[in-house]
């Protein structure tokens, strides 16, 4: 992708227009789900996946560990599977790798280049414990996008994230600030993970931050996270869009999973205009 592209979530922005849709397709193969424990199974699990949804989905998030266990068959699978993606959607949909990356700047640098240039993912989550310099070396080409961890969906994320700073700012807080501020462009290239199963912090962060910030939302699928209230959380009313939804497991596991991902774009959809009404 050329740095004449436009940035990440401006390109994010247009496509959920497109489709009238925040639906984020997670790609997740558990072994547990495969006939046969290999690296071909898993992509052969996920392009079903994508054909069975590639109407509806504005994204699609590969979760890079699950490809990582098989070794480097397993990398040449994901590989394989972001380049079907891009066949299969005629390059529209966009690419999430769930790969949480954070280290010193030079590892930094190897892990974008990994991400961006040999994977061809638009887009990625990191953790942004180390600070700035830790998230810069994914922000150098405008056209990619980071979702930044701030408050997860999982059930362990208040053992830290919800801690109070000397002046009493819970850290997630602070992490979004932090993250913002890596780079000039903000929220035209700085996402925040922000659990679906935590309401009222995606609320408080909605509220404190400035517009166009888009939240990476997990949970509402096996996590229980609650639909309704993520969307009146966490959408930005000003623009009717400004979360994005990744679920796998939700749609996965459904008898007909293209049925379930235009139920769910639906379900979202109705929430959307109930709070914007």
């Amino acid at each position: 992708m050329s740095m004449a592209a436009a940035p990440f979530f401006e390109r994010l922005a247009e496509r959920c227009r497109a489709k009238d849709s925040l639906l984020c397709v997670g790609l997740d193969p558990h072994v547990s789900e495969l006939p046969e424990p290999t690296p071909e199974a898993a992509f052969k699990f996920c392009e079903e996946l994508v054909e069975a949804t590639k109407d509806v989905a504005v994204a699609y998030k590969p979760n890079a560990a699950f490809f990582e266990q098989f070794g480097a068959a397993g990398w040449q699978q994901l590989k394989r599977l972001i380049e079907h993606i891009r066949r299969a959607t005629d390059g529209a949909a966009l690419v999430v790798l769930d790969a949480k990356r954070g280290d010193i700047g030079s590892t930094a640098q190897a892990y974008a280049k990994s991400a961006y240039e040999v994977l061809g993912a638009d887009s990625i989550t990191v953790n942004p414990y180390m600070g700035k310099d830790s998230m810069e070396p994914f922000l150098s080409d405008s056209s990619r996008g980071v979702w930044a961890l701030c408050k997860t969906s999982n059930k362990g994320s208040d053992d830290i994230q919800t801690c109070k700073l000397g002046d009493g700012t819970l850290l997630y807080h602070h992490v979004a600030k932090v993250a913002l501020e890596s780079t000039d462009r903000g929220p035209a290239s700085v996402g925040l993970v922000v659990g679906a199963t935590d309401t009222e912090a995606m609320k408080s962060l909605r509220q404190s931050l400035s517009r166009g910030v888009w939240f990476l939302a997990p949970g509402i699928g096996a996590q229980g996270g609650d639909l309704e209230a993520a969307v009146r959380a966490g959408l930005d009313r000003q623009t009717g869009m400004g979360i994005l939804f990744p679920v796998s497991r939700g749609i996965s596991k459904t008898a007909d999973r293209r049925a379930a991902a235009i139920e769910l774009n639906r379900r979202i959809n109705e929430a959307r205009s109930r709070v914007l009404s």
